[in-house]
């Protein structure tokens, strides 16, 4: 019997007892390597071996045959298994097969990444070209940034002009960043059949079964995306010679440093000045995106969580509207005229986008309830630096040249959550026109990212857009557009909603020694809570036109309509109301017994007729003037008009118990088009 064909045969007999006896299989094929040496590595058979086991090597089952040729491969001395790597990688004609052979070959070889880490990069980079993949998280980026990035950059002796590495980290920057804030939309075109109860909070997303297409399910779990992303950032770093701080430093520290660098950055040459432009870019630019997603997936948990997950209302950023029942700018009813102008030029003043375009002028108290958001501070705190690494980012032309450059790249303005926590700073900053364009821009990707009309809870959360414009509307004293969008809103209340106690607790609380300088709540997103603050919008707007010097009988009966929520934390407005009527002699609101069944303002009105309360004339009933020809025609004025207004009131009584939330929800669907009149 030839050499070669005493190898065939223990190789035969090797594969022969695989599947009774593996242990006795191994010996032959260790017999057949030590024998024949120089023939094991041109063999067929032996090929058909080799692939067998390097396809082991890259299979994640643990079953018994598998873990039988991994072991095998163990048993083969270093030389062996480096060229049997090598040989496997030249027969591989898939791009992702020859990637991941590779890969082995590297891990196991260190040696071997000077010679073969970059091209491999390289040959990564250009597949996901040619492949024209459409999301970075594609499986070709994800064996670059996670797997063959780290090889090069922290071997020593695989040298790297700057350029590259600035490549590279650029490349990595969005690969994580965009496995981070992947919707639940993206999940699911990858995720196939797999249960969506294994989608867990942002915090917890590296245990999701998320899969890549063209890997395997283990292949595509990355852990501690962040902590991965800033190691490579900070190796970067260090073979660029930024300057680094030893040890681990907070974002605000980070933050902190870049500060300090810019203000000299100036003062380098040119190739220094490009060297620390690069170190402020990507290190405020990594700060800035972690912790603008820090806040956004907690305000908005919903868009990186699935259908099953914990059912946490969305957070919204909105204007203080708490004091509406204050009533400091009518405090003197001779001066009212004057105060009002005052306001309103303190409001214009403070809103307006010329004052301050950094909007950094000022710094405001954001309140929430701790119930809506139990770890706020931590919360809060991710606001403020991403806020402040965005001014950073901006401050230089140089880096908002850079800046903008990536960001552009990446396309970062179809990122939906990013136009979120943007549109939330420009409010805080107070640019409330530039918001009012992001809040066009924010509801145009939320169109394009729910294209199925959701019913019922979801329906109000996509009207985010719709909230926040009212509230900036409001803000630039543009109460006409505010009551529109607010009208607007109503349509997607659920009801029924209960008015008392219990919705008084469960909104945001403020603590008094901060309602001085509380302007801005982080408010959930739900009928029970938005409803009330829709209708504290609808007064403040209804009030400056009620109590002015000039008469509004309109827009004093909506006041009234409207102060009936929260009762009697409107007590003292309304009895200014009571105190114009009486001044007046008389007052006209039709709608008065549609929408008013508050006993005690019913029993106030009903006392205003009496000799005591001033004889004042009430035209409360619809149509009233015809009454009054009608009664003058057959039974006298005065007793037909009175017994009408007595038998309205008692009916009125009779409804003092029906559901107020309800009533006031009506009042705004029904009465729509008359009070954007009022306000027009």
């Amino acid at each position: 019997m030839s050499a070669q064909g005493d190898c065939e045969f223990l190789v035969k007999r090797a594969r022969e007892l695989v599947p009774g006896d593996l242990w006795a299989a191994k010996a032959w094929l260790i017999t057949a390597r030590s024998l024949y040496p120089a023939d094991f590595n041109i063999q067929p058979a032996v090929w058909r071996e080799i692939s067998v086991i390097t396809s082991a090597l890259r299979n994640d089952s643990q079953d018994k045959q598998t873990q039988f040729l991994r072991g095998l491969f163990e048993t083969l001395p270093g030389r062996v298994q480096c060229e049997m790597l090598l040989k496997a990688t030249e027969q591989c004609f898939n791009t992702l097969e020859r990637a991941e052979m590779l890969l082995l070959l590297l891990r196991r070889f260190p040696e071997t990444v000077v010679q073969h880490g970059v091209g491999l990069g390289e040959t990564l980079l250009e597949a996901e070209s040619i492949e024209e993949q459409e999301s970075p998280v594609n499986c070709f980026r994800k064996l670059f940034v996670c797997d063959v990035l780290p090889l090069i950059i922290n071997n020593p002796d695989v040298r790297l002009p700057a350029s590259l590495l600035y490549k590279y980290l650029n490349k990595a920057a969005e690969f994580y960043i965009n496995y981070v804030t992947r919707s639940t939309q993206t999940e699911s075109q990858y995720q196939g059949s797999q249960d969506s109860s294994d989608i867990m909070s942002p915090s917890k997303r590296s245990s999701q079964k998320y899969i890549i297409d063209g890997l395997t399910e283990k292949s595509s779990q990355i852990t501690d995306p962040w902590e991965r992303l800033f190691k490579i950032l900070s190796v970067v770093g260090m073979r660029c010679e930024w300057q680094m701080d030893k040890g681990r430093r907070s974002f605000g520290d980070i933050l902190h440093r870049m500060k300090d660098l810019c203000r000299y950055i100036s003062n380098f040459d040119s190739d220094a000045h490009a060297k620390y432009k690069n170190q402020v870019v990507y290190s405020t630019m990594l700060v800035f995106f972690k912790n603008a997603f820090q806040y956004v997936s907690n305000i908005q948990p919903s868009l990186f969580q699935g259908p099953n997950a914990p059912n946490q209302a969305p957070l919204i950023l909105l204007e203080d509207v708490t004091n509406v029942y204050g009533d400091t700018d009518i405090d003197r009813n001779k001066h009212i005229h004057k105060k009002r102008k005052l306001a309103e030029g303190r409001e214009k003043t403070m809103s307006s986008d010329d004052e301050d375009p950094s909007g950094k002028a000022r710094s405001r108290h954001i309140a929430v309830n701790k119930a809506d958001l139990a770890n706020s501070i931590e919360v809060l705190e991710s606001f403020k630096l991403a806020r402040e690494s965005w001014e950073l980012l901006y401050s230089l032309e140089s880096l908002d040249k850079e800046f903008t450059r990536i960001c552009l790249s990446w396309k970062t303005e179809t990122w939906l959550w990013l136009r979120i926590f943007l549109t939330d700073m420009i409010i805080y900053q107070g640019q409330y026109k530039k918001a009012i364009s992001s809040l066009h821009h924010l509801a145009a990707l939320q169109g394009s990212h729910s294209p199925q009309q959701i019913t019922g809870q979801g329906s109000l959360e996509n009207q985010r857009a719709l909230i926040q414009l009212a509230t900036c509307h409001f803000a630039l004293g543009e109460y006409r557009q505010t009551c529109e969008k607010v009208l607007d809103l109503m349509c997607y209340i659920l009801l029924p909603i209960q008015e008392g106690g219990k919705v008084q607790e469960e909104q945001p609380k403020v603590k008094s020694k901060f309602r001085k300088g509380s302007d801005l709540k982080l408010w959930p997103c739900t009928s029970r809570a938005i409803m009330p603050y829709c209708l504290h919008l609808l007064l403040a707007c209804f009030k400056l036109r009620a109590f002015t010097d000039s008469r509004d009988d309109m827009a004093l009966g909506h006041v009234i309509v409207l102060l009936q929520h929260e009762w009697p934390r409107g007590e003292n407005l309304f009895l200014k109301a009571i105190n114009k009527i009486c001044q007046q002699g008389n007052f006209q609101y039709e709608n008065f017994f549609n929408y008013v069944t508050n006993i005690d303002m019913l029993e106030e009105f009903a006392y205003l007729r009496t000799q005591e309360g001033g004889k004042i004339h009430l035209e409360l009933l619809p149509n009233q003037a015809m009454l009054i020809k009608h009664h003058t025609v057959t039974r006298g004025i005065t007793k037909g008009v009175k017994e009408d207004f007595r038998l309205a009131m008692e009916r009125q009584v009779s409804r003092c118990g029906e559901n107020l939330m309800v009533v006031l929800h009506r009042f705004c669907i029904n009465e729509k088009i008359l009070l954007l009149q009022t306000l027009s």
